[in-house]
């Protein structure tokens, strides 16, 4: 099952076993830059830092490269991959392709349930955006949990667990480069608007339309945080 929320509060974590409570910890400080890009993770600073023993940590590290969050380095460790403008390019350019797909299956198998769930999801967002101002933004669980939840919906119905998890890792992994983007965005009507149009565009069912609103929606990102000199 796709995951629709990142992890942000080791209180939030269900205890199943000790290498996928690593797998949330290591996570939620990569995704919050507690653990910086570039940075190597050593075995025993994690070991002392989370509690948890090596063997379980080594698991979580390994099923986190699976997932593009984390770098192997031959027999020598695991790093956080550094950021770049071409890295980001690469994730917005599957992105694209992951989520067009999702959403034109989504399009063509998605009934009313499926429309409510973006209403309600986009409904809200734009509750919290609203209550919180100026101050809204990427970093806090609530609003994580709420803007992932919105690009969840509009490929909700596509029918595909792997398209699903596709789209979810790739979310998290751009995650990194929107907290820089929304730590010089202030406007909260704009990214309303932005969420409102796009929800727009997928209800209406004409895929062609819905495809270049994603597109310009996911290079927003990229345009922002590398822009063209």
């Amino acid at each position: 099952m796709a995951r629709t929320a990142l992890v942000a509060d080791t209180s939030a974590v269900p205890p199943d076993t000790l290498t996928d409570r690593a797998i949330a910890l290591v996570q939620r400080d990569i995704l919050g830059g507690t653990l910086p890009p570039g940075a190597k993770l050593r075995i025993a600073e994690l070991v002392a830092r989370y509690e948890i023993g090596a063997t379980p940590l080594r698991e979580a590290l390994s099923r986190l490269v699976s997932l593009g969050l984390i770098i192997a380095i031959g027999q020598r460790g695991f790093r956080v991959p550094a950021v770049s403008k071409d890295d980001l390019n690469d994730i917005t350019t599957i992105r694209l392709l992951i989520e067009s797909e999702a959403i034109r299956l989504s399009i063509e198998r998605g009934a009313d349930a499926w429309e409510a769930t973006i209403l309600s999801s986009l409904h809200r967002l734009k509750r919290y955006v609203e209550r919180h101002g100026k101050a809204f933004g990427e970093g806090t669980e609530e609003f994580d949990a709420l803007h992932k939840d919105f690009h969840h919906a509009l490929i909700s119905a596509c029918g595909s667990p792997r398209l699903l998890d596709a789209a979810s890792n790739l979310y998290d992994q751009a995650y990194r480069y929107r907290r820089v983007m929304m730590r010089g965005f202030s406007d909260p009507q704009r990214f309303i608007a932005s969420h409102a149009r796009m929800a727009d565009r997928v209800l209406s069912r004409d895929f062609t339309v819905a495809r270049e609103e994603l597109s310009s929606h996911l290079r927003s990102t990229l345009n922002y945080v590398y822009p063209e000199t």
